[in-house]
Parts: C-alpha cells; structure tokens; sequence
C-alpha cells in the first residue's frame, strides 16, 4: 500500500453531513452503533461554535475490489443508494452526533450523565454564547422530546414547544444552524418593540456561532478504492477511537456480505453441528479458530495450484493461517471447505475421545485443534486405518508432551498439516513437531496444577490405560463420561504429607495424585495410604487383593502405599509415567537418572 493510496482534504461540514443525510457517506457493516452522551455532544457543537479543531475524518472510497455490506448512519433517512460513494473508517461518532443533533430535523437519541436513554433537542442560548466571558458549553442546552422542560415538582421551567416561545427565551435551536434565515426573520419580526434590539443580538450571534458552522471544515483522510483489505482492518483498528477491536471474523462478515452471505449465520449452524452432546470437547472452538482451520485448506490448495503450474517451491504462495491469511480468504474459498472443516472438527472430537480427552477442562491445548481439524478434513477417509491413526496420535502426544503448542502458534500449524498429512500418506520424514518434541522426567515434579498441557495430558494419559475406581473398580473413563464427579486427587493425602514434613512441591507434583472419583476420594480422607486401603476394602465389601489390582491400574504399587513409604512410591511411579509417555511419543523420554523405560508389564498383574 503505497503512499499515493489515500490523500487528505479539507472538507466544509455541511457538505459531509449532506453526504450523510443523502446516503452517499455510509458506514461499514462491522461498525459498531455507539451513542455519545449528550454532554458529549454538547461539548463538540461548543468546539465547533468556537471554531475549535475536532479532530480528522477517515473514510474509504468505494468501488475498489475490496467491497463491504453498508449501512445508513444512525438517524439517517433510507436512500436509495445501493452503493455509497464512501465509508467512514473513523469520525463515526462525531459525525453521527452532528448530524443527529444540528442536521436532521428529529429528535436526538442519545443518553444521560447517568446512561439512560433519552431523546431531546439542541438549542443554543443566544445572550449567553456572544459572550466573550462566557463557557460556550454552557450556552448549549439539552431539552426533552417535547421541548418542554419540567421541575422535580413537575413545574414548567423551559417550555420551546413553538417557534414563538423560542423566539421569546432567544434559544436558537441547533438544527437551524445550516438554514438560518427563516429562523432569524422569525426572531427578528416577533416582538416589535424588541426589533431593534433582537436584530443586534441576531448580528452578534450570527458572526459568533453561525457562521463558523457555515465556514467550518473538517480535515478528511481518504483510501483509494485499491486500499486491500487488511490495511483497512488495521487502519481501523489503530485509528478508531472508542478501543472497539475489529476482529477477522466481523470484518469477513462484512465483505462476504457484500455478496449476500451472511457468515455470521453460516457460523451459528455449524457451530449447532456439534452441540448436540457428543462433542463437547469443541465448547471453546472459536469463529477465528474456525477461520484459521479454512485459510490453512485454502492456502494448501492455492500453494499446490500454483507448483502444479510450474511455479518453484520456493516463489510459489506460502501455507498460513496468520491475520492476512484469513482476511484474504474469498467467499468462493469459504464455502469449498468450510464443510470439510466442519466434519474435520467433529472427527477431532472422536480422535480425542479415544485418548481419553472428554472435557475442556482436560484438553491439553485447544489450539491443537486447528490443525488436526484440517489434517483430518484432508485426509477423510485415509484417517480411519489404523496406521493412520497412530501416526496421528504419536503427532499429537509429541505435541502435548513437547509442550509446543503454547504462544503464537501459527508457524506450527503451517508446517504440521502439510507434514502430517504426507507422513500418513506414506512420506519418510516425520513432520518437525514429531521430530522436535522432547520430554525430561524431571518436568514430572514441576506439573503441579492443570495449568499446563503435559499435566492435563498426563490425566487423560492415565484415563487411557483403563484404570479402575479404587472403590467400585469400574473404568474410570466411564465414570468420567457419566460425570461422576472424577478429577486429580492426591495418592499420600496432603494432610499426612504436612505431618510427616515433605515439601509441598514434592507432594503436589502430578507423580502423586491420580484421577479419582470425588467418593473415592473422602474415603481415601487425610489418612496415611495403609489405613484407606484397609478402609477402602471395607467400604467395597471386598477383599484387599482386589483393591490392589484397581490401585495397579493406576500404576501405583499398593506394596508402597501399604508400607507408607513415600519415597518408593514417588520413584516407581515417576518411572511408570515416564514409561508412557515414552511409548506415546514413541521416543524415549530424556531422563535425570537411569530408569527402566520398559515398565509395561510391572503393573499388569500384581507387584
């Protein structure tokens, strides 16, 4: 976008708000409607009145390939108008309340100091705005609807109602600022004792207020036509006063619009897709989530189009999902893989339901999504063998347990679909985030809360291997699914821990805490683990072998726990996790000493 795409001018305001009022000037779809405060506005009409600066209008010129649903400024008449001349990027605000309060000849919908909505008319006080002393503000007077002003008691104190008894308080209303003539012969002819004396006030105040109204310019930023579309999201975004943020989906909206699609609909209906109660993993899947999964399709598509016509890798268009990416998906685009995408959500949903991962609560990373959605919306039925799957599911784990999906992340996601879905379709190389990840046992004992990825997936890694309630010895996974109040509790109760004086950061490491069901686990209570088990196989009726097996599950050895030995535990059990996230990384885990990375078969049976 170079220099010469927008130039600046000043403009008369009469002109601009005619603009307005002829539906020549509109305003964007992805504008907000805001309304100012009437002390707000009485504020610019007095900085206007004083030939005070108000600040620069940005509009865009209409007609480029960049095109936008419209609207009418708030207050303006219909026009029949398909297509503005120009749009307002910034100066919404101060043009709408101009043109509401000094243009239009209707009521000003706007709000109180107390942010309740009102309506009323602007009147200037003739004798008290020629005054060189004077606040200008002060002379600007807000009056109800009916132009009548009451006391608390209900007694009229200002009553405007007609032309007459404006003339007779000398409140000369704003929306006659730009056709004062016949107002002012009015004022003049009204009282004829007074016509000596009102044609010098009308004198004082036409040169004061009125004429700086018709005189008044405004400086106006304009975009070429050929502005592209994402300078005008950023344009806006930095220069729009009210802090409103414009995001990628509002001004796709916008522009798919243009070409009657209603993308906000089209979002609300595949969103309903999978809120039917079988994939509540996708709660928090964004409209931007959504988009980026799209842009990823469409960019692969155009990357491959292009090396297919003889294009060098190296020149040819690049995979992403970034800002840009999306802003520059067309509605033809959209509406190819959209679907695609929509199908590919729902069969992350499955992917991630195999692995244990029901809930957001529990999901590692939900950024993750995105490409996998993609992955799966190429693949399609190339994902269902089972080859496919673990390469799938070693790629994801990798990616959790190499914690390589927090922070900007879209550089990743470029490169993972690609690669991904070469590797599953018989490709050598394994995509960089496999090849990447790496995993220390000593993160073990710094996964404290479920705050990271490698915490939550090591509890839906535990859910995986099938462990059994301690109490009822069901699947876990079941009474998850059924909700039966499961989450991570701790295996050495922390009251015990206080009491036999281990640090807090040793006893809230994920080593020793499991997923338990909240009954379970106020029978497990603040006792030492020899005494719940004892408790646990009299509250299930059965014998302590069996409890044993469902503490096995967990990869817990109940010898420990039987002997209170804390110390056994933490290790062997550092060296069971580590066993499994080694097998689902399928590389082994760098460890801080040596450990047996084969432990598979230790918790099979009994210890």
């Amino acid at each position: 976008m170079g220099v010469e795409a927008f130039g600046i001018e000043k403009e008369f305001l009469k002109d601009l708000l005619s603009q307005v009022d002829q539906g020549e000037t509109q305003l964007p779809e992805f504008q907000r409607g805001w309304v100012w405060p009437d002390r707000n506005i009485a504020s610019l009409i007095a900085s206007i009145s004083l030939g005070y600066p108000a600040g620069t209008v940005m509009m865009l010129r209409q007609g480029g390939e960049t095109r936008f649903k419209t609207r009418a400024v708030e207050g303006a008449r219909p026009s029949p108008r398909t297509t503005p001349d120009r749009l307002i990027l910034d100066g919404q605000q101060r043009l709408t309340s101009l043109y509401q309060s000094i243009f239009r000849n209707a009521p000003v919908e706007t709000q109180d100091v107390r942010g309740k909505d009102v309506k009323g008319w602007f009147y200037l006080d003739m004798e008290r705005a020629v005054l060189d002393d004077g606040d200008r503000e002060e002379a600007i007077v807000f009056v109800p609807e009916t132009k009548t002003r009451l006391d608390f008691r209900g007694r009229t104190v200002l009553d405007l109602s007609t032309p007459e008894k404006e003339y007779a308080a000398r409140m000369f209303p704003c929306t006659a600022l730009f056709d004062s003539m016949p107002w002012m012969m009015g004022f003049c002819q009204y009282s004829p004792e007074l016509q000596s004396e009102n044609f010098k006030l009308w004198g004082k105040f036409q040169e004061a207020v009125v004429q700086r109204f018709l005189q008044y310019q405004l400086p106006v930023i304009e975009l070429g036509r050929s502005t592209p579309r994402q300078a005008v999201c950023q344009v806006f975004e930095k220069v729009n006063t009210g802090g409103v943020t414009l995001t990628v989906f509002e001004l796709l909206t916008a522009t798919f619009a243009a070409d009657d699609f209603d993308l906000r609909q089209d979002w609300d209906d595949r969103r309903a897709a999978w809120n039917t109660g079988k994939y509540d993993i996708l709660a928090n899947v964004a409209n931007t989530d959504f988009l980026q999964a799209v842009a990823l399709l469409a960019t692969i598509e155009r990357r491959q189009a292009a090396i297919e016509a003889g294009r060098d890798e190296a020149s040819a268009p690049r995979i992403g999902c970034r800002r840009a990416d999306m802003l520059n998906l067309t509605l033809p685009e959209y509406l190819k893989w959209a679907p695609d995408v929509t199908e590919g959500l729902k069969a992350t949903a499955q992917f991630l339901h195999a692995q244990r991962i029901f809930d957001t609560r529990f999901l590692p990373y939900g950024s993750q999504l995105i490409p996998m959605a993609a992955v799966f919306a190429l693949l399609q039925q190339q994902a269902e063998t089972v080859g496919a799957r673990q390469k799938i599911s070693r790629w994801y784990w990798c990616g959790v347990f190499g914690e390589l999906y927090g922070g900007t992340t879209e550089t990743r996601f470029a490169r993972d679909v690609p690669d991904l879905v070469d590797w599953v379709r018989g490709a050598d190389t394994e995509p960089r985030t496999v090849q990447e990840a790496q995993f220390v046992s000593s993160r073990l004992w710094s996964l404290r809360t479920r705050g990271s990825a490698a915490y939550k997936g090591l509890y839906a890694l535990l859910l995986r291997e099938g462990p059994r309630d301690w109490c009822t010895g069901s699947d876990m996974s079941d009474e998850n699914y059924f909700d039966n109040a499961v989450d991570i509790h701790h295996i050495f109760p922390k009251v015990w821990c206080e009491k036999a004086g281990i640090d807090a950061n040793r006893y809230n490491s994920i080593i020793n805490k499991t997923p338990l069901t909240a009954r379970t686990n106020r029978i497990i209570g603040g006792r030492p683990p020899s005494v719940y088990l004892r408790g646990l196989a009299k509250s299930a009726e059965t014998t302590p072998e069996t409890i044993d097996q469902n503490v096995h599950s967990h990869q817990v050895s109940a010898a420990d726990l039987r002997n209170d030995d804390f110390e056994a535990f933490m290790s062997g059990r550092e060296r069971a996790l580590v066993s499994l996230i080694s097998r689902v990384m399928g590389k082994a885990v760098q460890t801080d000493a040596p450990v047996d990375n084969d432990l598979r078969g230790v918790f099979s049976g009994g210890l």
